[in-house]
């Protein structure tokens, strides 16, 4: 199967919302706010209500526009069921090996979570690209920084935690190539228009990144 490619999607906004606790009925409302405001990327993790239904609803709305797909997938079952409701992205919090062979096998976005430089390498060498830096809020700009600086050239180091409107810039200057976003962006029972507010001034921040 052919690769998805997230940077086509990369280029017109590096912001990828986490979407924990949106309700199936929920989807199609924030879906349209955040990719109103300029987002394409959208993953809701499995610890979410029905989170297939979700990802199910927002493809058929606006998988033709957005890169959508599963957050807190841990095993290569969820994998599959991910791609069988339309998803093309697969978010980790750990880097699991089953986990990056089914997504690479299924030609899926791949975005593991690491920590150390031993697990951003041991990533890599399974040929992850995408290394989701989690939790980003405890470490900072500076240790990526220095993580960045022995890391291979394509590998492309993603925040999230602590990734706000006041810190993007920092996390940018430190050589992170796109920003996960979740509670700055959504929390359950937040209104359609709370989050679209939310999204159209983290969108600017990014838009500001030089």
């Amino acid at each position: 199967m052919t690769a998805v490619s997230a940077e086509k999607y990369f280029t017109e906004s590096r912001l990828i919302a986490i979407l924990r606790g949106l309700k199936p009925e929920e989807a199609p409302g924030h879906g349209e706010a955040i990719i109103g405001a300029g987002w394409r990327c959208l993953e809701v993790p499995l610890n979410s209500p029905e989170p297939f239904k979700s990802i199910e609803s927002l493809v058929k709305k606006y998988g033709d526009k957005a890169l959508i797909g599963a957050g807190t997938v841990l095993t290569a079952e969820d994998v599959k069921k991910v791609a069988d409701v339309g998803g093309k992205l697969i978010v980790a919090p750990n880097t699991d090996k089953d986990v990056v062979e089914a997504a690479m096998k299924l030609g899926l976005v791949i975005m593991p979570g690491v920590y150390t430089a031993t697990e951003a390498f041991a990533a890599y060498k399974m040929g992850v690209r995408y290394l989701k830096l989690f939790p980003a809020d405890s470490v900072g700009p500076g240790y990526i920084k220095a993580l960045k600086s022995v890391l291979p050239k394509d590998a492309k180091v993603i925040p999230t935690g602590g990734v706000s409107v006041d810190t993007i810039a920092a996390f940018h200057e430190a050589g992170c190539h796109a920003f996960g976003i979740g509670t700055q962006l959504f929390k359950p029972g937040m209104t359609v228009d709370e989050v679209a507010k939310r999204a159209q001034a983290l969108a600017k921040a990014a838009a500001n990144l030089k």
